[in-house]
């Protein structure tokens, strides 16, 4: 078949001579001249739709709309859009390879060609996600933690083994290499790719990871999706999003001195919350845009997340080939990127009224200053100067304004704590889950020592050393237990780590320390990181800080900082102490960091060191002390900043071609004795284990190549989407997360999970994570709503007014008897009774991590419909990926103003043609008999969505595709 815009294909020539074939965006506005005036990043999207036009999937009239896009226009049409390649990370990259796996066998069953499940474009799995900070503190903790994460997640590593013979496209990135964001940034992403053919078309993605958008840093158009959503773009599907709203962000002015990427960051997102930019696409501007580096364009790209933004876009300009040839791209790639991009007359950062913006958005860069975000959300900013104050005031502020509903007469509470010791006098790091000690035993012989935490660091006051009795010291309120950098988000800028090298070397130098109770830990996105600090000669000063290398990969910032010791959370809990975790990340949702820190800080690495240091967050670092240095003499944050020209001295050393380059060719060459030793099964179809880890996930179950239809039974037509006499299984508030929905770290043992982990003979020291066991249903199904920070307001207020929290609800049996009991167990109930059940809830509902759990879980248990405020847009699309209806209610409405209790009867009729954005009726029945009808919007917003509900979800849509094919 001729494409229909064969006369747009075009040549261009690199700098070299050498020529390729590209679709012209510049011929096609021959024909629509308003493509000339699109934002930079709808264009980018354009060129794939009409590289795709084949009058199926993509058709002349789809390239018609985006490139007649309107800026305030109704947003009715949806955009098929066929990325270039797919990136996952290990958490949502081995639910995505079971799935992919129970395709095949499904397909086998069938008697259908297995290998027609196969990735038709490139997939990269980034392993990032598993290893965790048990040691810490001292220069053995890389291999010992390694070590743990290997003997933790060998059956998951096979499974990847497997993955990696048996698909074409399918590769991994080991352990140990860094975070799939910055991997990607500076290692993954060609800038643009090649067909066979000879046509160059620019690098597009989506990943399993919601900060895929850190990509959005050198010009690639991706975002993060769910796992099921991702397998479709896999296997060949468009991902088809809404046309979007496009906010221009125009930065003007430049930094002042002192101030860090994170810093602008937090302003960005604390800015673009307000703006209220949920599913549009931000892009950068102006001349403050033109200014900043590509690392620093990447941090506020990685956030777009926590602004709610889709993607956090920035332009090709000559930063981006300054950043190629930084992190050693070839000569050949860097032309070709460069090239292709002028031919696309889509090189350079847009200036003020050369694009037309849906709405523009302007940040002077001069108005940025030094900030933390916290306790509980990346958008509650708070500058360096308020910590204190502000602390002090959400201690006592109530639970509904983020505070912590503690008596102000309490703020100065400490509690004693006995710490065991070691042969040093210093107590032992100590590992987690419980009994890592013991694993480690079982080991080969030649392990490392057990780690020490700090032992170059003082006893603090009014800690003593007790002999045989071991360590006593403190805690309080606001004390900093958890001190990390870490994070893709600004491990990946050199500017802040080498602020916070400098920062520790005068800190050191000062004759400053950091206690020994405060766990503390670097884990950079790269080894890159590690290397440039050690060339710069800054590592051993964090290292005497006990900032010492504890791994490569996401550690505290996804969950996985490792336990506290016994002993201060035996005291934390019987004193009920706000103690605070201060990290360089990008998330600090209740119980992300540690189930028991409910004070959480983000903030720039030379500030994660400061605090480490000043051991509270109730030390005001603009006008108290850091600390007292040699001879008692007080030092300030201002003796030990490092300048902007002592950076800048010094990234000569981030920024070596040749050592990216050699550090990459290992991902091949060398990946690591431990991952060499990994032996996976062979084949084209899985050899299902009995595994606590891995299990054929059941969304096949009953599969059949056809699907039901409505039909019309004289006058009314059957409606089989509609959700009859469902009881209420959750009243939620505003921003439940999706770590609320389906937590990533610690298993508790007296949990429906933990306890089918002791019920199939695994100790609680062997539990790992939720998000290790993502490939095991039984676990995640139970771990649904097992937040220990969740509260479900259906419960009745504690007798100090509080809320309980945790996963637990009311069950109701036939006779309308309530039953206090965990989610998951009433939900089992209400299946094996036949019945449905709905959850209600506030705003933002679904908000933060892109984790296909939370919509996977929410589906087995039983939960037909989830009724909101509002949705973000990752999670709303996965529940609709996994046949569960979101509906929005309208107007003021909300759960509480319609009265309800949880005791309700609840009966959902959407439109039997599933028609998007459709009015769907619910009808409440009370206790009392009574009943109300309210109109709700069927968050349904595409007519694709529409075929993977009617489907039963995208997973069973994709693959009768494939098999009828």
């Amino acid at each position: 078949m001729k494409h229909a815009f064969a006369s747009t294909l075009k040549n261009f020539k690199t700098s070299s001579g050498v020529t390729g074939k590209f679709h012209s965006l510049p011929a096609l506005a021959k024909q629509y001249p308003s493509v000339q005036r699109l934002p930079v990043s709808l264009r980018i999207v354009l060129e794939a739709v009409l590289r795709h036009c084949d009058g199926r999937k993509v058709t002349p009239e789809h390239v018609r709309q985006l490139a007649q896009w309107q800026p305030k226009g109704a947003r009715t049409e949806e955009i098929p859009f066929v990325v270039a390649r797919v990136v996952l990370q290990d958490f949502t990259g081995v639910p995505l390879l079971a799935d992919l796996a129970a395709m095949r066998s499904e397909a086998a069953r069938l008697g259908k060609n297995p290998e027609a499940i196969e990735p038709l474009v490139p997939v990269d799995l980034v392993v990032d996600h598993s290893i965790m900070v048990d040691y810490f503190g001292t220069k053995k903790a890389l291999d010992l933690n390694m070590q743990l994460e290997f003997k933790r997640n060998q059956e998951r590593y096979q499974f990847m083994k497997w993955g990696m013979q048996a698909f074409d496209t399918f590769r991994v990135v080991p352990p140990g290499f860094g975070i799939v964001h910055q991997v990607n940034l500076e290692y993954l992403a060609p800038g643009v790719h090649q067909r066979a053919d000879g046509v160059f078309y620019p690098d597009t993605l989506v990943g399993t990871d919601s900060h895929t958008t850190m990509i959005n840093g050198i010009g690639v158009v991706g975002w993060g999706v769910g796992g099921i959503e991702a397998e479709a773009a896999m296997l060949g599907q468009p991902v088809y999003i809404l046309m979007p709203d496009v906010v221009g962000f125009e930065l003007t002015g430049q930094l002042r001195e002192g101030v860090t990427a994170t810093d602008l960051v937090l302003t960005i997102t604390e800015r673009l919350r307000r703006e209220k930019v949920v599913g549009q696409f931000v892009e950068f501007f102006g001349e403050g845009t033109q200014s900043l580096a590509v690392p620093d364009r990447a941090t506020i790209g990685n956030m777009a997340p926590e602004y709610g933004a889709t993607m956090g876009f920035f332009p090709v300009d000559e930063k981006t080939m300054d950043y190629f040839r930084g992190t050693g791209r070839s000569a050949g790639e860097i032309e070709a990127f460069e090239a292709y991009f002028r031919a696309q007359q889509l090189f350079g950062v847009p200036g003020r009224g050369e694009i037309d913006y849906s709405r523009v958005v302007s940040l002077d860069l001069g108005s940025v200053t030094p900030s933390l975000a916290g306790p509980k959300r990346p958008q509650d900013r708070i500058e360096l100067g308020q910590v204190a104050s502000q602390f002090t005031h959400l201690f006592s502020a109530p639970a509904a304004l983020n505070g912590f509903n503690q008596a102000p007469e309490l703020l100065k509470t400490r509690h004693l704590v006995q710490g065991e010791p070691d042969d040093a006098g210093m107590r032992q790091s100590r590992p987690t889950p419980e009994g890592a000690e013991r694993q480690l035993e079982e080991m080969e012989a030649n392990k490392p020592e057990p780690a020490v935490m700090h032992a170059t660091a003082e006893v603090p006051t009014p800690a003593v050393h007790s002999g045989s009795d071991g360590v006593k010291f403190t805690i309080g309120h606001g004390d900093v237990l958890i001190a990390a950098i870490t994070s893709c988000t600004n491990t990946s800028n050199p500017s802040v780590m080498l602020a916070a090298g400098l920062l520790a070397k005068k800190a050191v130098e000062a004759g400053l320390s950091v206690k020994p109770h405060i766990k503390t830990s670097l884990a950079p996105g790269s080894r890159l990181v590690t290397r440039y600090l050690t060339e710069a000669g800054l590592l051993p000063y964090l290292e005497k800080l006990g900032f010492a290398l504890a791994g490569y990969g996401c550690t505290t910032c996804i969950g996985n900082a490792g336990d506290l010791t016994p002993e201060i959370n035996a005291a934390i809990r019987q004193s009920d102490l706000v103690c605070a975790a201060v990290l360089s990340g990008n998330r600090n949702f209740e119980a992300r960091i540690h189930p028991n820190l409910k004070a959480n800080f983000l903030a720039s690495p030379p500030l994660v060191v400061a605090y480490a240091i000043a051991g509270t967050v109730l030390t005001d670092l603009m006008t108290q002390p850091v600390g007292k240095g040699h001879g008692g003499r007080d030092i300030f944050l201002g003796d030990i900043w490092p300048s902007t020209q002592e950076i800048h001295a010094l990234m000569k050393y981030a920024m070596n071609g040749e050592a990216f380059q050699e550090n990459y060719h290992k991902v091949a060459s060398e990946p690591g004795k431990l991952w060499e030793k990994i032996r996976g099964v062979s084949g084209a179809i899985y050899t299902w284990p009995e595994s606590t880890y891995i299990a054929e996930p059941p969304f096949f179950a009953g599969f059949k190549l056809g699907i039901e239809q409505p039909v019309t039974t004289g006058l009314q037509p059957r409606n089989p989407y509609a959700v009859h006499a469902a009881r209420i299984i959750a009243l939620f508030g505003d921003s439940i997360t999706t770590d609320h929905i389906s937590p990533a770290g610690s298993i508790h043992p007296k949990s429906p999970a933990g306890e089918w982990l002791c019920d199939h003979g695994v100790q609680q020291a062997d539990f790992n994570s939720y998000g290790s066991r993502r490939g095991n249903h039984e676990v995640m199904m139970r771990g649904t709503f097992a937040n220990v920070r969740i509260k479900n307001l259906m419960l009745p207020p504690l007798a100090d007014g509080a809320r309980e929290e945790g996963g637990l609800t009311l069950y109701r049996d036939a006779a309308g008897h309530a039953h206090k009991m965990p989610i998951y167990d009433a939900a089992m109930q209400y299946q094996a009774e036949g019945r449905a059940s709905v959850i209600f809830a506030g705003e933002e509902y679904g908000t933060g991590s892109s984790r296909d759990w939370a919509a996977k879980g929410t589906q087995l248990l039983g939960i037909r419909a989830v009724i909101a405020r509002s949705f973000e847009r990752i999670h709303r699309n996965n529940l609709v990926g996994m046949g569960v209806l979101p509906l929005q209610l309208r107007g003021d409405d909300t759960w509480s103003s319609l009265g309800l209790k949880g005791d309700e009867f609840i009966e959902v009729i959407p439109d039997p043609l599933l028609t998007p954005q459709s009015d769907a009726e619910l009808c409440i029945t009370r206790a009392d008999g009574s009943q109300l009808r309210r109109t709700l919007t069927l968050r349904i917003d595409t007519p694709i969505e529409a075929d993977y509900y009617r489907h039963g979800g995208i997973l069973p849509y994709v693959l009768r595709q494939l098999l009828d094919t």
